[in-house]
């Protein structure tokens, strides 16, 4: 498993860049501030380094110089700012890549992985995703049940796709919407859309849909995908 330091002072920011690296099966440390970072470096010696620019103590450009004095592990700089200097900057002092803030989550990790194949160390995700009768073939984007292929809109195999790689736990409308449309979106708007989203899928997926096995309503929290050999308490959820 590649170890990645992720170097981010804001909370929010960390907490979805840390769901996105543990999705992708990387062993994430981080660190809030630059002298943190360059001292979890020399300790950890991670096999790459998400940094971010702006830092509260030294910013992300002398991170990046000081760790490129005597390692050549890969950098991959990100900022809010998104200014041309700000980017020549960072790859002069010897950054890999740079991503501007906001961003996708596919093309967060796109670029992670072309970094970590550069240095030969290859990761793909998970060919297909089994869980009972549902299978999710990641290559394909194929979703099968019992065996025989469902059409999903891309909406909807990304939301199953997303529980079915976290069977038994919860994620409310605003997770996987994001993870939907890869924005961020109004709680109220993502509740009614995620809503419908979840209709559709329990009448392709479910045998029946007025009584769930799979897709499940936790209320007041959100939705789960429920592994059949599961013990959940029944009284948390609804059809």
């Amino acid at each position: 498993m590649a170890r990645v330091l992720l170097v981010e002072d804001d909370a929010a920011m960390r907490r979805l860049e840390i769901a996105a690296l543990a999705e992708a099966k990387l062993d994430v440390e981080t660190a809030p501030d630059g002298k943190t970072a360059l001292r979890m470096f020399e300790q950890r010696r991670p096999d790459l380094v998400v940094l971010d620019v702006i830092l509260p103590d030294i910013d992300g450009f002398e991170v990046c110089q000081r760790i490129r004095n005597f390692s050549k592990t890969p950098i991959l700089m990100l900022t809010a700012l998104g200014q041309d200097d700000h980017i020549v900057r960072g790859l002069q002092l010897g950054a890999d890549d740079y991503l501007s803030k906001p961003f996708s989550v596919r093309v967060f990790l796109a670029r992670i992985e072309a970094l970590l194949r550069r240095i030969g160390i290859a990761h793909e995700p998970e060919p297909t995703i089994s869980i009972g009768d549902l299978s999710i073939d990641l290559r394909r984007i194929e979703v099968r049940v019992r065996g025989q292929r469902v059409d999903l809109t891309p909406s909807e195999f990304r939301i199953i796709t997303h529980l079915a790689r976290h069977p038994n736990r919860v994620f409310n409308s605003v997770a996987l919407l994001r993870e939907a449309q890869e924005s961020q979106p109004d709680e109220r708007e993502a509740q009614d859309i995620v809503k419908v989203h979840i209709r559709h899928l329990r009448y392709k997926i479910e045998a029946d849909p007025d009584a769930p096995r799979y897709i499940r309503t936790v209320r007041g929290f959100g939705y789960m995908l429920e592994s059949p050999a599961s013990d959940i308490n029944e009284s948390l959820t609804k059809r």
